[in-house]
């Protein structure tokens, strides 16, 4: 090989400059003579920045957008929720002139609280008849514990005792609309009184979930620690740069931050360990599981099979009409698949003759461009206002994405409400999303998102391990009120 200039005449630079006084020039003469060798072997042209071929690969945010982080000290998170205020009674039967009055169903312990005066319609949910009455006799008036009582009713059309041809199904629906007393009556036991009214007790339905530890660790060795290769890098978190080893350290923490969210979406209960599964129940072992978002909607919310855009506005009536008969809330965000959002798009277009008309940002102080910029377009439906967007959990093909079939999630409804409770930490009543993530902390130890450094290289000399291990941990579980108000788009 020759030397361009030659040596003696070149001229090093303190600066990382191209000048005719510093160039070496390796690629002359034949690839015998070793000159098209060297530079082909030991000097290829390299590309020193990544190439971002997946884009942003994160897939957090969506607690951000819809929920709140708080402190909590305990294993358990418990939580109550109301439940209905008036007095309704389904699946009841007539025989022998009474109606049989089971305990409301999810409500153990409840009893008949039906008092004689009241007056009621009994529905025939088979066959659609009706029948208006007043309670003449009601059983058992103070009983204790999940009894199943009886009422007597005549009926205001001229029957004696309600029941006959009218009501045929045996699932008769109950429900009590007032009462009717005559002049000068005094309510309690005795000749010439009307028979004492019961009490109605609120009842209140508990739920609970326990927090998950979560564990991630990443580790160098001291010896490539030493060897030092530059990368330059554009991370998921907007920052830009040149990065060695911890890149690697990047991405860990990346990942992780990214399991924190997935744990409280997709996390379950353990049944590890049950009747017939084999092993040690992880329940046994101190963990129980936790109960996430989906699982917390499939027990207790609404589900959406199928939803297709050939049927989507009859499917979406018929949604807005059982959020009716739960809390009713106006504000509503859909984080959905891409099929799913389509799906959504020509419902839309198909009603709104392609145009804008139906949109509504109110959500976002009715401001278009910030709604947009937050990647939500709105409509308004009946009462309600929705705000749809894409979720990326459910696009990537690492996690959820491309999976459209029997019981994949295509996307789910959030309400935009809060609800007033009392934190213990703050000693105050205060409003929190119905979605929340509650982790452990103390004055002593925040595990909300804990990092910490271990080994003998990299600044870290707690052992005589030759590595430096980057360790990751957090403790949380996700509180999912109200989940009667949520609803889950699935596949057929």
């Amino acid at each position: 090989m020759s030397l361009t200039p030659q040596f003696g005449s070149l001229i090093p630079s303190s600066t990382q400059e191209i000048l005719n006084s510093n160039y070496l020039q390796f690629n002359t003469g034949a690839a015998a003579t070793g000159g098209d060798t060297f530079a082909q072997q030991y000097l290829p042209e390299i590309y020193e920045q990544e190439v971002e071929r997946y884009g942003n690969r994160t897939l957090s945010g969506f607690l951000r957008m819809v929920g709140a982080e708080m402190p909590m000290t305990s294993d358990q998170v418990i939580w109550s929720e109301q439940n209905r205020l008036h007095i309704s009674y389904d699946n009841c039967t007539f025989g022998g002139g009474l109606i049989t009055v089971a305990p409301a169903a999810g409500l153990p312990g409840v009893q008949n609280v039906i008092s004689v005066n009241d007056t009621v319609v009994l529905l025939d949910t088979a066959t659609g008849a009706e029948e208006k009455g007043i309670v003449t006799a009601s059983t058992p008036a103070n009983a204790v514990g999940p009894v199943a009582g009886t009422i007597a009713v005549s009926a205001f059309g001229g029957a004696a005792v309600v029941g006959g041809a009218a009501l045929t199904s045996g699932s008769i629906k109950v429900f009590v609309y007032g009462s009717s007393y005559t002049k000068g009556t005094t309510i309690g036991a005795g000749a010439g009184n009307s028979a004492a009214r019961q009490s109605v007790e609120p009842q209140l339905t508990q739920y609970s979930n326990s927090p998950i530890i979560l564990r991630s660790q990443y580790v160098v060795s001291g010896s490539d620690m030493a060897q030092i290769g530059w990368v330059e890098v554009a991370t998921e978190d907007g920052t830009s740069g040149y990065l060695w080893y911890l890149k690697a350290e990047s991405e860990t923490r990346l990942r992780f931050e990214d399991y924190l969210e997935m744990s409280m979406v997709e996390s379950e209960y353990s049944q590890i360990g049950a009747a017939g599964a084999g092993g040690a129940a992880y329940a046994n072992a101190g963990m129980p599981g936790s109960e996430g978002l989906f699982a917390a909607i499939q027990s207790r919310g609404n589900v959406e099979v199928g939803f297709t855009a050939a049927a989507g506005l009859d499917e979406f009536d018929a949604i807005l009409k059982n959020l009716d008969t739960q809390g009713a809330i106006e504000e509503n965000m859909l984080f959905l698949q891409r099929q799913t959002a389509l799906d959504f798009d020509d419902m839309l277009a198909a009603i709104s003759g392609g145009t804008a008309g139906g949109t509504a940002f109110g959500l976002f102080e009715n401001s278009e461009e910030m709604a947009l910029n937050l990647g939500f377009s709105g409509f308004r439906r009946g009462s309600y206002d929705f705000y749809k967007t894409d979720w990326k959990y459910l696009n990537d093909a690492s996690t959820r994405g491309g999976i459209n079939g029997i019981n994949s999630i295509e996307g789910v409804l959030v309400p935009a409400g809060t609800s007033t409770v009392y934190d213990q930490v703050l000693g105050t009543n205060i409003r929190r999303p119905f979605l929340h993530v509650r982790y452990r902390a103390s004055q002593s130890d925040d595990r909300r998102m804990k990092s910490w450094l271990t080994g003998s290289a990299g600044g870290a000399f707690t052992s005589t391990l030759d590595a430096m291990e980057v360790n990751f941990l957090s403790e949380r579980c996700l509180v999912t009120q109200a989940a009667n108000n949520f609803v889950l788009f699935k596949g057929i």
